[in-house]
C-alpha cells in the first residue's frame, strides 16, 4: 500500500529535511511541499491525499486551525518545533506529533503509524469484511457485533463502545476506533462521539438521538451528519 502526502510549513528548511526523510520511506509518495498553508488548501481540494505533514506555528493560520478546514479528511502528522501543542493535536486525533529536529527512525515510526490505519480501514471498508470488531480492554478481547454498537464516546485515552447490554472500554484514539469501523454503517459527530447510522432515531439542530442517549453534534462535524441524515 502507498501514501500519498504533501507537507505543509512556512520554513523551507523544515520542508527539506522532511523531503529527505520521505525519500527513504519506500511506501511514501511525496505530492508536494508547500510554504503557503492556503496555497496547499488549494491544491487539496483539487488533490485529495492520504497524509499530510503539518507545521503548528504559521504566520497566516496555524496548523491546528487549519487541521479542522482540510477537506476529505486526511490523516496528519504535525511536525514542530514546541511540545506545548501536542495534547491539543492528539485531542484533534492527529497520528503523531514530530518534535523538530526529529530523526529518520522517528519519522518512518509516524509513517508506519499512519499506513497501518489506512490499512485498517480499507480492511473495514471491504464487502467481504466482518460484521463485528474484536475490542481490547485490560488484557481480555471482546467480539462485538457491528449491530449491536450504539456508539462509541472518548474518554481520554480511551473508547467506550457502547451496546444495549453493556460498554466495553478499550485504550484506542478516535482515529484507531473509526479505522476498525466500516465508514458506511458509522459517522463521527462530534469530538468525543462515533455514532452507528441505523440507530439515530432524532436529530435537531445541536443532538442526534441514540436509544436515550442524547449525542452532541461539533460544529466541525455538521456536514458528515447532514450526509447520514439524508
Amino acid at each position: 500500500m502507498r501514501l500519498t502526502a504533501i507537507a505543509i510549513d512556512d520554513e523551507q528548511v523544515a520542508l527539506s529535511v522532511i523531503r529527505t526523510h520521505a525519500q527513504q520511506v519506500e511506501f511514501l509518495d511525496m505530492k508536494g511541499y508547500f510554504t503557503d498553508p492556503f496555497a496547499a488548501l488549494a491544491y487539496l481540494e483539487k488533490e485529495p491525499v492520504d497524509l499530510i505533514f503539518l507545521d503548528i506555528k504559521m504566520p497566516d493560520i496555524s496548523g491546528l486551525e487549519l487541521m479542522t478546514t482540510l477537506p476529505g479528511g486526511p490523516l496528519v502528522i504535525f511536525t514542530t518545533a514546541y511540545s506545548e501543542h501536542a495534547v491539543q493535536s492528539f485531542e484533534l486525533d492527529a497520528v503523531d506529533y514530530l518534535l523538530k529536529p526529529f530523526s529518520e527512525e522517528r519519522f518512518l515510526k509516524a509513517c508506519n503509524k499512519a499506513k497501518g490505519l489506512l490499512e485498517m480501514m480499507e480492511k473495514s471498508a471491504r464487502a467481504d469484511a466482518p460484521n463485528y470488531v474484536m475490542v481490547k480492554s485490560g488484557y481480555e478481547q471482546y467480539k462485538i457485533l457491528l449491530r449491536d454498537i450504539l456508539y462509541l464516546e472518548s474518554a481520554g485515552n480511551y473508547i467506550s463502545f457502547v451496546t444495549k447490554e453493556k460498554k466495553v472500554l478499550s485504550r484506542l484514539s478516535m482515529q484507531e476506533a473509526l479505522a476498525l469501523l466500516p465508514q458506511a454503517l458509522f459517522t463521527r459527530v462530534h469530538r468525543s462521539f462515533i455514532v452507528a447510522n441505523e440507530k439515530v432515531t432524532r436529530a435537531d439542530r445541536s443532538s442526534l438521538y441514540v436509544g436515550e442517549m442524547v449525542v452532541p453534534i461539533g460544529a466541525a462535524y455538521a456536514e458528515a451528519v447532514g450526509r447520514m441524515l439524508k
